[in-house]
């Protein structure tokens, strides 16, 4: 993000938890970020039983449909990192109502929202949320990032 920050002159950053929900919901209340119909908008299930249709592997971004907004691929494909620390609660005591990182509770993990390619459906849903350390890597997890627009 840095190297990218500097080629471009922009300020591109991981976005807060609140603010990816935002984006995955579009102001709907679908099950999955872009509909209710997870095979039309996601990846899924390489490790679930019934197996999903992601064919066990990562897929090209934009081949599902979009989310009201033009967003691709926010249910499955990968996870995506938010720069929020883990709170057992997405809301609640100490939850940011300002769309702002949560920098309160467990600081060695951070929320990673979306589900991948690998989960089951339930996984897969806008308000399923998982935590990770940073350090973990894998190809079921990405990143999208967010872009700060000057005033």
């Amino acid at each position: 993000i840095r190297r990218l920050n500097a080629k471009t002159g922009n300020s591109y950053r991981l976005p807060s938890e609140a603010e990816w929900e935002y984006a995955c919901r579009t102001g709907s209340r679908d099950e999955y970020c872009g509909g209710n119909n997870l095979d039309a908008v996601g990846w899924y299930g390489a490790l679930a039983h019934p197996v999903g249709n992601s064919a066990k592997t990562t897929n090209p971004v934009a081949r599902k449909q979009s989310n009201a907004w033009g967003l691709y691929d926010m249910s499955g494909n990968v996870g995506e990192w938010t720069q929020d620390c883990w709170n057992e609660s997405y809301s609640g005591n100490g939850a940011p109502n300002d769309g702002s990182v949560r920098t309160d509770g467990d600081c060695s993990k951070r929320v990673v929202r979306g589900g991948s390619w690998i989960d089951a459906p339930w996984f897969e849903r806008s308000a399923s949320r998982i935590k990770l350390s940073p350090p973990y890597r894998s190809g079921s997890v990405g990143f999208r990032l967010a872009r700060t627009l000057s005033p």
